[in-house]
C-alpha cells in the first residue's frame, strides 16, 4: 500500500534495542513526537509553517462557533441537569454562579467544521453537527470520570465528586439525548445519515469502555497488544473518525471520501490515545489537570504498560509483579518503581513509535479524500496538534 501504510511490527524490546541501549532510558532530546509525512517534499515543517498556530486558530474559531449552540442546547435542560452540565463545561461554579472556565479544546467540533471546509462545503451549515459531536464527547467524559473515579478534570473537581454519581451519570445521559435532538431537528439533508452514524459511534464507544473496564480485572499477562489497540480505537478513534465523517457528509461528499475521512480520524485518534497514555504516566500534573500516575495506580492496561509487559525483559517481569497486587496508597516509591519499569521495558518508546506509524496511516487516508495539500492543511494541522502534545 506504499510508505504511508508501513506497519510497526517490532516488539517493545526490539524497538528499545534499536533506538537506545537496553535498560538505558532515552535522553529527552532523543524523544520526539510522532513525525507525519507531507504531500511532497516541498511542504515546510510544522515549525516553519506555523502549524501549531494554525491549529490554535482553528480550535478558537470552532469554539466560538459551537459554544452558542451548546449553550442553547444545555439551557433547554431541566434545572437540575442544566446546573450539572454548566458546571461540567466550566461555565458555572458548583453554586450556580457564573465561571470563566475551560470547556475543553474543541478538537472534535473543529474536525467536523474543518472537514466540511476541506471538501468544499460551508462550515456554517455544520455547526449543529459539530455541537452534537461535542455533546457526545462530554457525555463520555461524565461517565468515564464516574467509572474511573477520577477526581479532577480541567483543573477542577469532577462533576460526580460535586453532585454525586447518579446526578453525573444522568447529566451525561441528558447530553447524549441533546446530541441526537440537535441532529433530528437539523434541516440539513445530511442530518439523518449523520444521526445514524453518531448513534453507531456511541455504541462503539460503549463497547470500548466496557473492554477497558474488563481489562482492569485481568492479570498483567492476560491482555494482548492487539486487544488494547482495538479498545483504544473504539474509545478514542471512533469519535474522532465520526467527527471527520460527519464533516464529509455535510459537505455532500461521496461514500468513499466519507469512509476515508473516518479512517483518517480513527488513525489520528489512535495516535492521540497513544500519546495521551504516555502523558498519563510522564506528563506534568500542573498542565494536564490530572494527578500523576493515576492509570498506574488504578492498574489500568494502558498502551505503554501492555507494550512493556509484552517485551520479555527483566523490567517486564518486575512490572508484572508490581501490577499483580493493588497499589498501596501513599507509597510514592512504589509508583516511581512502576514508572521506571514501564520505561525500562520499552513501553514509552514503543508507544511513541506506534503513534508515528498511526499518523502515517492517517495521512494516507487524508490524501485519499483530499488530494490537495492546501485544502487538507487544516485537518493536518489538527492531527499534528493532538499528537505533538508533551503534557
Amino acid at each position: 500500500m506504499g510508505e504511508f501504510m508501513t506497519e510497526t511490527t517490532q516488539s517493545p524490546a526490539e524497538i528499545l534495542e534499536s533506538r537506545s541501549p537496553i535498560g538505558r532510558p532515552m535522553e529527552p532530546r532523543e524523544r520526539q513526537g510522532p513525525a507525519s509525512p507531507r504531500w511532497g517534499a516541498s511542504r515546510p515543517s510544522e515549525a516553519e509553517s506555523g502549524g501549531g498556530q494554525e491549529a490554535a486558530g482553528i480550535l478558537e474559531r470552532a469554539r466560538a462557533s459551537v459554544d452558542p449552540e451548546l449553550r442553547r442546547a444545555i439551557d433547554s435542560l431541566p434545572g437540575s441537569m442544566r446546573r450539572i452540565a454548566l458546571y461540567h463545561f466550566g461555565w458555572e461554579h458548583a453554586d450556580g454562579t457564573p465561571a470563566a472556565g475551560n470547556a475543553g479544546k474543541a478538537i472534535r467540533p473543529a474536525l467536523v467544521l474543518t472537514a466540511v471546509r476541506a471538501l468544499g462545503g460551508q462550515q456554517a451549515t455544520a455547526v449543529r453537527a459539530a455541537a452534537a459531536v461535542e455533546l457526545i464527547h462530554n457525555f463520555t467524559l461524565l461517565h468515564d470520570d464516574v467509572m474511573d473515579r477520577d477526581t479532577t478534570r480541567r483543573h477542577r473537581p469532577t462533576a460526580w465528586t460535586v453532585f454525586g454519581d447518579a446526578d453525573a451519570i444522568l447529566a451525561g445521559d441528558a447530553l447524549q439525548a441533546l446530541a441526537q435532538r440537535l441532529l433530528a431537528e437539523d434541516p440539513h439533508p445530511a442530518s439523518s445519515a449523520a444521526a445514524a452514524r453518531l448513534a453507531a459511534c456511541v455504541v462503539e464507544l460503549c463497547a470500548g469502555q466496557h473492554a477497558d473496564t474488563a481489562m482492569e480485572k485481568m492479570g498483567p499477562h492476560e491482555v494482548t497488544l492487539e486487544e488494547v489497540l482495538a479498545m483504544a480505537e473504539a474509545k478514542t478513534g471512533a469519535l474522532l473518525g465520526c467527527a471527520c465523517a460527519l464533516g464529509a457528509l455535510y459537505a455532500g461528499a461521496g461514500d468513499e471520501d466519507v469512509e476515508a475521512l473516518d479512517a483518517f480520524g480513527r488513525e489520528a485518534g489512535l495516535a492521540f490515545q497513544l500519546i495521551d497514555d504516555v502523558i498519563g504516566i510522564w506528563g506534568d500534573p500542573s498542565r494536564t489537570g490530572k494527578p500523576a500516575g493515576a492509570d498506574l495506580i488504578a492498574r489500568k492496561k494502558s498502551l505503554p504498560v501492555v507494550a512493556a509487559l509484552a517485551s520479555g525483559t527483566a523490567a517486564a517481569t518486575e512490572l508484572a509483579e508490581l501490577y499483580g497486587v493493588p497499589y498501596e496508597g501513599g507509597d510514592a516509591g512504589e509508583l516511581e518503581r512502576t514508572v521506571l519499569a514501564v520505561e525500562r521495558a520499552g513501553g514509552r518508546d514503543w508507544t511513541q513509535v506506534q503513534a508515528a506509524d498511526r499518523m502515517s496511516r492517517a495521512m494516507h487516508e487524508l490524501a485519499r479524500a483530499v488530494p490537495d495539500p492546501e485544502s487538507a492543511g487544516g485537518l493536518l494541522a489538527l492531527a499534528e496538534f493532538v499528537t505533538r502534545r508533551s503534557n
